[in-house]
């Protein structure tokens, strides 16, 4: 069962680093384009030719909503860090617990084969013991 925990453990971790990098994906793509923005925002700005107010605002609302996406992705992108953590953790928790089990296990077994060996050695001195009775009688 603690086999299992660990191998569910590491599934949920490699889930949390691919949604991890699909964000840091995500995020490199809204700064590419909030960058292309404002430099087509700093190129109209340069040309000196009249623009309209609507094309202004509409330029600049474009602009706002690439920094509000750039945002959210920014804040996603900590959660995913935070969630990658924390199954990291639950990983190592997993792991030590199963290492505990196996060496438990292991350690049982030890205590197990002497307590038999020793019940053999002592079964034999009997037969030993009650043969040479036997012989001297």
């Amino acid at each position: 069962m603690r086999e299992r925990k660990e191998s569910v453990a590491k599934q949920q971790l490699a889930a949390a680093i691919s949604l991890r990098s699909s964000t840091e994906a995500d995020l490199a793509t809204t700064d590419a384009d909030l960058e292309h923005a404002r430099a087509e925002q700093r190129t109209l700005a340069a040309e000196h030719k009249p623009v309209s107010a609507t094309d202004m605002l509409a330029h600049q609302a474009f602009l706002e909503r690439i920094e509000a996406q750039r945002g959210v992705r920014a804040r996603e992108l900590e959660q995913r860090e935070a969630d990658v953590a924390d199954r990291g953790a639950k990983l190592l928790t997993a792991a030590s617990e199963h290492e505990m089990l196996k060496r438990l296990r292991e350690r049982q077994r030890g205590e197990h084969d002497r307590e038999a060996a020793r019940s053999e050695r002592y079964a034999l001195d009997e037969i030993a013991a009650t043969r040479f009775g036997r012989s001297t009688a």
